[in-house]
């Protein structure tokens, strides 16, 4: 089942999530959801489970149409620096400019409960410390500089505001010819 993503400003994003300590059928199920969440979204990499309101570390991702799931996930190495435009789905429309750790070496669990560890690089690694980040109740405007964080939110809810403006736009104008008035 489809979930609706929680966007900035919802105080889930900000909570830390719980460690799973069984992976059971609820787990199997909140995944299978969170992929199906991540497809509906139409143009998100990954995805961390509150994300969609789950107090979970849970992260899903689809980089290569290998979908992938990992269970309490954490960064156990880094090396390197990577700068690169980073979004979010809880941020929809922004991209900003962050520098990151160019390798990561995760350790987590897989959907059989077993130790699994990733090496990653770039996009990947880049992926493995966003999503993690929302485990930890940390969103990328928290990443930024205090100057740069005031810029980036304020961009961020001007974008909102031309999309609610356009929303009420196309409502109204079907509206307008039903009543002969367009």
């Amino acid at each position: 089942m489809s979930h609706k993503i929680r966007t900035y400003g919802d105080p889930v994003l900000k909570t830390p999530a719980s460690p799973v300590s069984d992976v059971d059928g609820k787990i199997i199920r909140l995944v299978d959801d969170m992929f199906e969440t991540l497809i509906d979204s139409g143009n998100g990499i990954a995805l961390a489970a509150p994300q969609i309101g789950v107090q979970k570390q849970v992260v899903v991702w689809d980089l290569d149409e290998d979908p992938l799931a990992i269970i309490n996930p954490e960064v156990v190495e880094s090396d390197g620096e990577w700068v690169y435009d980073e979004g979010c789905l809880s941020i929809p429309g922004l991209y900003v400019e962050m520098l990151r750790p160019k390798q990561v070496l995760v350790r987590g669990l897989d959907l059989n409960g077993n130790l699994i560890e990733i090496e990653a690089d770039e996009l990947e690694a880049r992926m493995f410390q966003h999503e993690i980040d929302h485990l930890n109740g940390v969103l990328m405007f928290d990443r930024l500089t205090r100057e740069r964080r005031k810029e980036a939110i304020t961009e961020y809810r001007r974008m909102q505001e031309e999309a609610a403006q356009a929303d009420a736009q196309t409502t109204r104008e079907p509206l307008l010819g039903r009543l002969g008035l367009s």
